[in-house]
């Protein structure tokens, strides 16, 4: 999208980051800061959001907070209507369990399906309407290397993170036709926490890299897709995982 064809009449528009208050979020959110975008920071602590608010700004961005529990289909309905329209939306949001499938209880269980499914598909359904009616727009969902290869103990989580790249295939059938560019980033481990990660580590070192990857690193990989550097670039699932699902 260019800055001509803006909804907002400044930059390049509005971009909606969910879980944008730590991690791979927060890292993309100043990405696309950085790129003129107006982001929308969602999260759920209100403090953290103000803090990646002020950062942005003090960069010279434009950004603000929106709250949601999106694991609530109610919550991310409102969340829609909060933020207005939409210019590039980033499916970041979500959570991880590894373990024995005979340990995962079923609470715990439909948790990982709603944030991390649900959640995606709701605001998609919400979001991408409009973008088409626009004939304008990039949808991003950050998937996983556990949504294309088998990890002992990750059944459940791998499973959540397939079904975002099956969706942004889906997605992108419907509303490509239109105008909408729809694309999954399958990330490897990342250190997306301050400090050493042993399981971080650990998966790194199976990469042909032989490491983890910087949560900025994933942030440039969802910037191009959100750029008209991306253009032709729509229902794919990039792997940005070291090389770890190439062998």
């Amino acid at each position: 999208m260019s800055a001509e064809s803006s909804s907002t009449g400044m930059g390049l528009g509005t971009a909606l980051v969910t879980g944008a208050t730590s991690g791979i979020g927060r890292a993309s959110a100043l990405r696309l800061a950085r790129d003129g975008w107006e982001v929308v920071v969602h999260g759920r602590n209100p403090e953290r959001g103000a803090a990646v608010v002020r950062e942005i700004e003090t960069q010279g961005g434009r950004a603000r907070f929106a709250a949601a529990e999106l694991t609530d289909v109610a919550a991310v309905r409102a969340l829609v209507d909060e933020v207005g329209v939409v210019d590039v939306l980033v499916n970041n949001a979500g959570s991880s369990w590894f373990g024995p499938t005979a340990d995962l209880d079923e609470a715990t269980f439909d948790q990982l399906f709603n944030g991390n499914v649900r959640s995606a598909y709701f605001l998609v359904a919400g979001i991408a309407p409009g973008m088409a009616a626009r004939s304008s727009g990039s949808i991003i969902s950050v998937a996983s290397m556990a949504g294309q290869i088998g990890f002992d103990g990750g059944a459940a989580y791998g499973a959540t993170k397939a079904a975002l790249s099956s969706m942004t295939r889906s997605w992108a059938a419907e509303f490509s036709p239109r105008g909408v560019r729809v694309n999954a980033v399958a990330a490897g481990p990342v250190f997306s926490t301050a400090g050493k990660s042993p399981l971080i580590e650990k998966l790194g070192q199976t990469t042909l890299l032989g490491r983890g990857a910087q949560v900025e690193e994933i942030a440039e990989v969802i910037a191009f897709l959100a750029s008209d550097k991306a253009s032709y670039l729509t229902g794919a699932t990039l792997a940005a995982d070291g090389g770890r699902s190439a062998i």
